[in-house]
């Protein structure tokens, strides 16, 4: 945008986004399935690619000088927005670097003893529904209470491949509502809304996908012949941080000092009963917050390359690509969520996905009468449904890992029921719900 004029149409100017995916998505097929290199997608230098890309972008438009091309990234990274995002980033990875392991596992214990152990494989989807989103990231929570979930399988005669999928799904779920998960706070930053706004109109798509999902799996636990699940030592304290973190987000209460409250009471739980020392404390606060350094440096990266392919006409290709294809207020939506899928499809993480597509997503948006709380609901909605089904994501990695190999990631892709109960639910929403006009 040039003196407060709408950039001419250039799809050209789309070009290090191309270049952005041809690298990333190109080289971690080839050496995650042409090799056979696991993890691979998680190996490559992301922010490296994403150096690359905007090295392209500067080298577009040769009408605006070098200095005029630093200017416009400034602008973009500078952003009260992004800025926003990186802080909460931040003190996000801290409060996850003082809860730890023992509060998550604290969580899947308690719920298995006092429940039945027919009921077990619900118990670990309502487990991993309850620390995802207290705990803000899906990959963690799978990391946890995975190895639970397969010990369950083990002594219970359920099948791995349930016991994981259902892990998979209720990670999904809390990734999609917590209010420290990277992805709400990277659609609500980048859509310019607040967090509990995002998640009253997430809750009406993902609470009815995750009572069928639960429906779903209760039904098929009634008739499993299971046997009895020894449950270790767990201390019930540990779940005091969650629990703040969840009533005050709920609240509405500034993310700021619901992070800061939740720190502080981990803090005064985990070293007075001896669950770690002052130093090991310490050093858990280094690596939750260092934890966030990619996703900070995508961060300002993304915005930059964003703000050079907006000042170059971009953005106006595209959306005029979009007018073109999708018509009406379900059309909109439906092309916010398709362009959040194809970004997560290409780069296999979610959060960045959003950080991509999320200032194209609040053009469309501007476009098509999109309150601010339901792009953002969108954005992160279908991100998290796509990353939760996806073979080469980090969640589908992860959980095939924790189990210990036990299970493939295309045996667990069956028994994702939340993932695409939350697509169905996400398209009923889109053709019912958003076809009635907003006050």
């Amino acid at each position: 945008m040039r003196n407060g004029k709408k950039s001419e149409e250039n799809p050209v100017a789309l070009l290090p986004i191309l270049v952005f995916l041809v690298l990333y998505l190109g080289m971690g097929l080839i050496f995650e399935y042409g090799m056979g290199i696991q993890m691979a997608f998680y190996d490559i230098p992301i922010v490296v690619v994403f150096m690359a890309a905007l090295l392209v972008a500067c080298l577009q438009n040769r009408a605006l000088a070098f200095d005029g091309k630093m200017a416009v990234m400034a602008r973009g990274v500078g952003d009260k927005n992004i800025m926003t995002m990186i802080l909460i980033f931040l003190v996000a990875g801290v409060f996850v670097g003082v809860t730890g392991r023992s509060s998550a596992e604290a969580v899947a214990y308690f719920l298995l003893s006092v429940t039945p152990a027919w009921a077990s494989v619900a118990v670990l989807f309502v487990a991993a529904c309850f620390v995802s989103t207290a705990m803000g990231t899906s990959v963690g929570t799978i990391t946890l209470i995975t190895p639970i979930a397969a010990a369950v399988s083990n002594v219970s005669g359920f099948s791995m491949a349930l016991c994981v999928g259902s892990v998979m799904g209720g990670a999904m779920f809390g990734d999609n509502l917590s209010f420290i998960s990277d992805t709400t706070i990277a659609a609500c930053s980048t859509q310019g809304c607040a967090m509990r706004d995002k998640f009253r109109a997430n809750f009406k798509i993902a609470l009815p996908a995750a009572a069928v999902t639960l429906a779903v799996i209760l039904f098929q636990s009634l008739h499993a012949g299971v046997g009895q699940i020894d449950i270790p030592d767990y201390n019930l304290l540990l779940l005091i941080p969650y629990v703040l973190v969840l009533i005050g987000g709920i609240m509405g209460l500034n993310v700021f000092v619901v992070l800061l409250v939740g720190i502080a009471a981990g803090i005064a739980i985990v070293l007075p009963t001896g669950t770690v020392d002052f130093m090991s404390l310490l050093k858990s606060t280094k690596e939750g917050a260092a934890g966030m350094f990619e996703t900070i440096m995508v961060t300002i990266l993304v915005s930059a390359m964003c703000a050079l392919i907006r000042e170059h006409g971009g953005f106006e290709a595209l959306l005029a690509f979009i007018r073109r294809v999708f018509k009406g207020r379900v059309g909109g939506r439906l092309g916010v969520g398709l362009l959040v899928g194809a970004m997560d499809i290409a780069t296999a993480n979610n959060t960045v996905a959003i950080v991509m597509a999320g200032p194209i997503a609040k053009e469309i948006s501007q476009e098509y009468g999109i309150t601010p709380r339901e792009s953002a609901s969108l954005l992160d909605t279908f991100s998290c449904v796509f990353q939760g089904i996806i073979p080469y994501g980090a969640q589908m990695l992860m959980a095939v890992s924790a189990a210990g190999g036990a299970v493939s990631a295309f045996q667990i892709m069956p028994c994702l029921y939340y993932p695409y109960l939350l697509a169905a639910a996400s398209l009923a929403y889109i053709l019912i719900g958003a076809g009635r006009r907003s006050k």
